[in-house]
């Protein structure tokens, strides 16, 4: 990119001197000195006037004249009417000198015309070259209705199925996918269909984009990769051309594969929200689906996409013959996470007291993305201590720094300030210790942290939980209230400091009423209606599916399992008081207590 920079420069330097030449030379044919016609009528009288030659333009009776001075040198005069002037000398007794039509130099007339057309063309050539190699906007706007998908060919991709780690039975399905393309065959002697489309879906960090580059170097095919949003422009028709280049283009290296990340860009459910029937998107999304399973036939093309927004795809899009098969790509499990962790350390060197297997354990809900994230904030915090290894305790910082926030330590609060904070995460690790499904407690810090909060009480889960039970659910409820049941008690005050606590435990007590059927009153019953949000595919106006005598009794049905798990978790404070005061005493001198110091204290 140097390189061309510079070659504009180049040619950009040498235009200039070339104008400035031209420039110059037409300067030189101007070099006599003008004066006006009562200058020459001054002259004419005092006799300073020894001679007078008149040059006539084309445009008669136009022209100059060249006037000789005795003491004054050389003046012109140009005119608009020389026959006058003419006469106005011979009447002082001057005889002019009239010279025929001068004709214009042949440089201007004939070289100077096309030396301009060629220098104008040979710069918007080697600009639009220029362009067109660094992908800039000129050469987007010349192909504004093509293709932008990015094609792979065999060989090319430097990320196999080896490098996909804690996704076994995704690679098992992604598999059959491979097989069918190497080996045809083998599945149409027994009368089996190619899958047209395979879906991926899962949470965010989870691994889809990275099974998709994994599948372009394993395939052995010709590979489109292509992000939803690179279909849509503000032009209505532009993103369903692009759709129809991109499989023309797929149809020429048939056997292949097209991959459309993040394809809920362009395939949300139509007819929703405030876009017509000549939506862009719309229109796009039309073309899509009539490419993958309409009239035209498109043999030997798979199309792979994925999404973390199932539930706002078209259903036109989600049915067979056009995504046949659907891959849920979830989070990793204990094990998986193990397999994840040793693939980023390939590359980091760890001391010997790192424990890959614990981490695993520790990390129970991260997905690929985080452990990534996790490993490299680790080496980070190394290299920032110029070591060359990754120690444990670099890991044990990440996991703080990526769970809750990097930590203050120099921002100034009262004693009054740490001393409730102080009881109020103690409040919190009581509840953690003791109650059986929710601990046990991994740090306790009354250092603030980057997300606003002036301390916090990190758990560690130690197993990964398919789904939660009620009491689960409750025990997290009275957690949650711990801090600000022990402000209560101690300090016989509240404070702002529990605010996100109380929304947490909220929202954890509405789900258990109208969405997980928790409450004996309301029944076993789904009234949760926090997936009809507006402008992500569902209707812009919908109504509620249950009357206002119910919204009053699931109110008072949130309100009575808060009420229960703060006197629950108030008996268990106020059981432990000693061991509050404690816990408080110690992070007031140390700021920061691990899981050992804390059970220390029972």
């Amino acid at each position: 990119m140097k390189h061309s920079t510079r070659g504009y420069n180049q040619y950009f330097v040498m235009i200039i001197i070339l104008l400035l030449g031209l420039v110059f030379i037409n300067s030189c044919q101007k070099n006599r000195v003008e004066y006006t016609r009562a200058a020459l009528i001054q002259d004419l009288e005092a006799g300073e006037v020894t001679e007078v030659i008149i040059h006539q333009n084309r445009e008669t009776p136009t022209g100059y004249l060249d006037i000789d001075l005795k003491t004054k040198g050389d003046r012109t005069l140009y005119a608009t009417d020389i026959r006058e002037l003419e006469e106005l000398v011979r009447s002082y007794g001057v005889e002019p000198q009239v010279l025929d039509v001068e004709p214009e130099p042949w440089f201007f007339t004939s070289v100077l015309p096309v030396l301009i057309v060629v220098i104008v063309g040979v710069f918007m050539f080697v600009m639009m070259n220029a362009q067109n190699a660094g992908g800039g906007n000129s050469s987007r706007m010349m192909n504004f209705g093509k293709s932008r998908a990015r094609l792979s060919v065999v060989g090319e991709g430097k990320i196999t199925l080896k490098d996909v780690a804690g996704l076994k039975e995704e690679k098992e399905e992604l598999q059959e996918i491979i097989d069918f393309l190497r080996e045809p065959g083998k599945f149409t002697r027994v009368g089996a269909r190619i899958p047209k489309g395979v879906l991926l879906e899962g949470p965010p960090g989870t691994g889809k984009t990275l099974l998709a580059k994994a599948i372009a170097g394993e395939a052995n095919v010709p590979f489109f990769s292509i992000s939803g949003s690179d279909f849509v422009e503000m032009f209505v028709g532009v993103g369903a051309s692009r759709v129809r280049d991109l499989f023309e283009d797929a149809k020429r290296h048939a056997p292949c594969i097209v991959f459309i990340d993040e394809i809920d860009a362009v395939a949300r459910r139509r007819g929703t929200g405030m876009g017509g029937g000549h939506d862009e998107r719309e229109q796009t999304l039309n073309q899509l689906l009539v490419e993958m399973d309409g009239f035209g036939v498109n043999e030997g093309i798979i199309v792979m996409a994925a999404t973390n927004r199932v539930d706002i795809l078209d259903p036109a899009i989600l049915r067979p013959g056009r995504f046949d098969r659907k891959v849920a790509v979830g989070a990793p499990d204990v094990g998986g996470r193990e397999d994840i962790l040793r693939v980023h350390a390939r590359n980091k060197p760890l001391s010997d007291d790192v424990d890959l297997k614990q981490i695993a354990q520790t990390t129970a809900g991260f997905t690929g993305a985080d452990l990534e994230n996790l490993l490299n904030e680790a080496a980070i915090n190394a290299a920032k201590e110029n070591r060359v290894y990754v120690a444990q305790e670099d890991i044990k910082k990440a996991f703080i720094k990526v769970g809750i926030g990097t930590e203050k330590k120099s921002r100034i609060i009262s004693d009054k300030e740490k001393k409730i904070t102080a009881y109020h995460e103690a409040g919190h690790a009581i509840l953690f210790h003791v109650l059986p499904d929710v601990g046990p407690v991994y740090t306790v810090s009354i250092i603030p942290t980057g997300i606003g909060a002036a301390g916090y009480t990190m758990p560690l889960p130690e197993k990964d939980e398919m789904f939660l039970t009620k009491g689960k659910m409750l025990q997290d409820i009275m957690v949650s209230l711990g801090g600000r049941i022990a402000e209560e008690i101690i300090f016989d005050d509240i404070t702002t400091g529990a605010s996100s606590d109380i929304q947490k435990a909220t929202k954890v007590a509405r789900k258990m009423v109208t969405r997980f059927g928790m409450s004996q009153n309301i029944g076993v019953i789904n009234y949760d209606e926090s997936d009809d949000e507006v402008f992500i595919g569902r209707d812009l106006a919908h109504t509620r599916s249950h009357s206002e005598a119910i919204a009053g009794e699931i109110d008072k049905e949130v309100k009575a399992i808060i009420d229960d798990c703060y006197a629950r978790a108030k008996s268990i404070i106020t059981e432990h008081e000693s061991v509050l005061h404690k816990a408080a005493a110690l992070l007031l001198e140390r700021e920061k207590i691990t899981r050992a110091e804390f059970e220390a204290l029972f």
